[in-house]
């Protein structure tokens, strides 16, 4: 627990606190989301929905791009909710400085990715990591 390194928990239920997280960063929740203890240990519930879509390469693939820009909407718009607007505006100033630190680490994340992603291929070409195709 992270109580030990900081102030103790607002929420008299750890469950609770998670709730509370999600329901900070997240558009919208499940409606069957809560929490609940038994014997002594906190537990956050939900009901699973088993008609979600899960991505797959093939589903994906095609519209990376789209998909990529969506999820960085939405983990934006979970960072947004969760801090003060006012605190966040006035760090990122007014000027370009903070989406062109964003555009030159893609750019440098990317280009890590490439030569990762050529070491990686070496290493099964050469046999040094075993792989195999489906």
């Amino acid at each position: 627990m992270y109580e030990s390194h900081l102030r103790p928990s607002s929420h008299g239920n750890h469950g609770e606190r998670v709730v509370a997280g999600k329901r900070l960063v997240q558009t919208a929740t499940d409606i069957f989301v809560g929490w609940g203890s038994f014997r002594g240990h906190d537990y956050y519930v939900r009901r699973f929905r088993d008609m979600k879509i899960i991505p797959t390469v093939e589903l994906v693939a095609p519209r990376l791009a789209e998909f990529a820009t969506a999820c960085g909407e939405t983990l934006a718009r979970a960072h947004a909710r969760s801090g003060d607007p006012v605190a966040i505006a006035a760090y990122l100033g007014k000027d370009d400085g903070f989406r062109d630190a964003v555009v030159s680490f893609a750019g440098r994340y990317a280009d890590q990715n490439d030569a990762d992603h050529a070491q990686l291929a070496d290493a099964v070409a050469s046999g040094a990591v075993p792989a195999h195709s489906d």
